[in-house]
């Protein structure tokens, strides 16, 4: 069932298609979700609460590295799209490999682009394009204290590195 949850461009071109003919709305985000931690979850789920359907977009693990250096992703993509899948709060998830998602946002043309609140709006890729038909950008707020980079830091600290 969670497997199903992962599609292609081209898939989740057709759903979303099939799915504003039903009047739905969708909702897009994207992220590394290297090692997914509650403040990950908080914000999928506010995400979720936006639009009817909420698509995910991971990074590639080559995109992650030209981001955040040699040793990351610590988690391979195939199994970070696993476990976001997983998530009760989320429809869809995809990666893309791009330094920005902007070709699959206007592939996708989702009705609201959504990132965390340490993201200004004008920043947000992709909202000068979806506000061309209509859609929104907006940002939600992120649960303070979690990140990815202090887990990483906490681990490697307890193993005196």
């Amino acid at each position: 069932m969670t497997t199903a949850k992962i599609k292609s461009h081209k898939q989740l071109t057709a759903i979303v298609s099939s799915l504003k003919r039903k009047k739905k709305k969708v909702a897009f985000t994207n992220g590394c979700f290297d090692i997914l931690h509650a403040g990950h979850v908080k914000y999928l789920e506010d995400a979720a609460k936006k639009a009817d359907i909420l698509i995910v977009a991971l990074n590639t693990d080559s995109s992650i590295r030209r981001i955040k250096g040699p040793i990351r992703p610590l988690t391979k993509l195939k199994d970070r799209q696993y476990v976001v899948a997983a998530l009760g709060c989320v429809d869809y998830v995809t990666s893309f490999s791009e330094p920005t998602p902007l070709a699959l946002i206007k592939n996708l043309k989702p009705d609201f682009i959504i990132k965390g609140a340490d993201w200004k709006v004008s920043d947000i890729v992709g909202r000068d394009f979806v506000s061309t038909y209509g859609g929104i950008a907006a940002t939600v707020l992120y649960k303070k204290g979690y990140s990815t980079t202090a887990i990483i830091k906490k681990i490697a600290g307890s193993f005196g590195k």
